[in-house]
């Protein structure tokens, strides 16, 4: 049943998306400029398709030309490198304990990763704050 007003639309494609995909190959670790990117015509799942979301990211894997970006091929800079000494900051229900710790991983803000406090050289998870210290606990 059709009513007045409706407009029925035979599509006789697949509609496509655009992609983001690499210019050129990008070593994991480098920072991507958007020069370094361009889009192409694909629907593929898990694919990026907003450069501006991948622009200013770190390759956290190497990228190879024309193939897609997936999220997980790509992170914020890392603000901590391995082996760095790190504030290690506990913090719950008003009580703060801070010491330092050494950073077990490349990360950056928002990231998890294990850092080995070094008064009682025992590793624990923490997440990077955007200032470099890593926080454990709630």
């Amino acid at each position: 049943m059709i009513r007045a007003g409706m407009i029925l639309l035979a599509v006789t494609g697949a509609a496509q998306a655009d992609i983001v995909v690499p210019a050129r190959n990008i070593p994991a670790r480098s920072l991507i400029a958007p020069d370094d990117l361009i889009l192409r015509a694909g629907d593929i799942p898990g694919a990026l398709a907003d450069p501006g979301a991948v622009a200013g990211m770190e390759a956290r894997v190497a990228l190879y030309a024309n193939r897609p970006i997936r999220a997980g091929d790509i992170g914020p800079p890392a603000i901590v490198e391995r082996n760095q000494t790190v504030t290690l900051v506990f913090d719950r229900g008003g009580l703060v304990i801070t010491t330092e710790g050494r950073a077990l991983d490349r990360a950056g803000p928002g990231d998890v990763v294990r850092v080995m406090n070094l008064a009682s050289r025992t590793t624990v998870s923490a997440r990077i704050d955007p200032d470099g210290s890593a926080r454990v606990g709630g």
